[in-house]
């Protein structure tokens, strides 16, 4: 049977080691094929004539059962065990994909949406999984060490998804190039299903099963600080996708010219930066900190006010120098940077307060509020956009980032 330690025979790897490079490697695969399929539809139903607006209606409902999947598969994970909703996220996304890569006659609207949101619940099993699984790997997380080791874990594990992402982009954009929108379909979802045979075997045991059976009231979380965090991300995400999602694409477009090739490969290099400096996010803390400044919740409430006033100078330059590629540039990637070291702190204090039995309702009630902000900030791109266009979209995000701040301040 393949085996990890057969491909590094001198690498002498513990269990919880193991079983990590395994979670990883499946939400890699996983992200991958998440990022391309986004791209493929975007530019294949941009092709066929659909305006930006009807292309965002595309993903309403893959943001719609995002909420839905978080909330009910954290319960799901604590009942039958994360591995196993981890596989069962991936034979959805194949079904998904498998659907798409029919004729396009049959490609309507509603079929499409239906497939999207397949592919959010998918998506959703998997992130929820993943990153519940983390924190009952690492050992001793009462002790400074296994903190340090826990938020090292979670911040590669979200980087690196983040930066295979924007690397899906890409994939999705050559594929679509090279073999058509049905052919790379077909082959993603070969792929993905050789991944999830491949690697459940591995994952044995019933990783985050409860002792006792979970009741499905359980899913709402009464535990005041996680309340809090969540309703932080929510805000988060909402501020973030009211300009990304609809906003910034059509805006470069319609405003300053740009060709669709080109908006393309800047938001993947801009999902590929974001990753990166998530991943290094602990070392860069270690860097610009102090020892007595690295309590985790003082640092995030120091970076949430700074994203704020990022948020707000770039709503400031937006409206000063409408037409300058540069100032937008700039501009974006030191959000990026801001946003990324949020969002990583964000993700490591979710998996440290979470409960260790029934870390996966905790843990799916957060990012069921991160899902309800992706999906306030989608709605509200296409019509802020529209009635009164980019720099507004900035303004009502630096609110929500205010809002953010004021939450996880409430946290500690």
């Amino acid at each position: 049977m393949f085996s990890l330690s057969s491909l590094f025979p001198s690498v002498k790897l513990s269990a919880p080691v193991k079983k990590y490079l395994v979670i990883t490697a499946n939400y890699w695969a996983f992200t991958l094929t998440d990022g391309a399929l986004r791209m493929l539809v975007l530019l294949y139903f941009y092709q066929l004539g659909y305006s930006p607006l009807a292309l965002a209606s595309l993903f309403i409902l893959y943001e719609v059962f995002g909420v839905i999947t978080n909330l009910v598969g954290g319960w799901l994970g604590a009942r039958i065990g994360l591995n196993k909703t981890m596989f069962i996220g991936l034979v959805i996304q194949v079904f998904a994909l498998s659907m798409l890569a029919v004729p396009s006659e049959y490609l309507s609207i509603a079929y499409v949406m239906f497939a999207q949101a397949l592919s959010g619940i998918a998506k959703d099993l998997n992130k929820m999984s993943a990153k519940s699984s983390i924190k009952l790997l690492v050992t001793g997380l009462d002790s400074e060490q296994g903190q340090s080791k826990l938020f090292k874990w979670v911040a590669l594990l979200t980087g690196s998804k983040n930066t295979l992402k924007g690397v899906g982009y890409f994939l999705g954009g050559l594929l679509l190039a090279l073999l058509g929108f049905q052919n790379s379909l077909l082959l993603m979802a070969v792929t993905l299903a050789i991944v999830a045979l491949s690697t459940y075997p591995l994952l044995r045991g019933d990783i985050g099963k409860t002792r006792y059976k979970a009741k499905f009231s359980q899913l709402f979380s009464n535990n005041a600080p996680l309340n809090y965090l969540s309703a932080a991300r929510l805000c988060l995400f909402a501020g973030r996708d009211v300009w990304f999602v609809i906003a910034l694409p059509v805006y470069l477009v319609s405003q300053l010219q740009w060709q669709h090739q080109g908006v393309g490969t800047f938001l993947a290099s801009w999902i590929i930066f974001y990753g990166i400096i998530q991943a290094n996010a602990p070392k860069l803390l270690c860097l610009l900190s102090s020892k007595r400044e690295r309590n985790s919740y003082q640092q995030t409430g120091f970076w949430s006010v700074l994203l704020a006033l990022v948020t707000l100078l770039l709503s400031v330059a937006i409206y000063l120098f409408p037409q300058s590629n540069n100032v937008l540039i700039s501009g974006l990637f030191i959000f990026a940077a801001a946003f990324a070291i949020n969002s990583s702190l964000h993700s490591y204090l979710i998996i440290s307060l979470a409960r260790d039995e029934g870390v996966s309702m905790d843990v799916g009630f957060y990012y069921m509020a991160n899902a309800m902000g992706r999906l306030l900030g989608t709605v509200l791109s296409g019509v802020i956009f529209q009635q009164f266009g980019l720099t507004a979209c900035m303004f009502i995000a630096f609110i929500f980032m205010l809002l953010a701040s004021y939450f996880v301040r409430k946290v500690a």
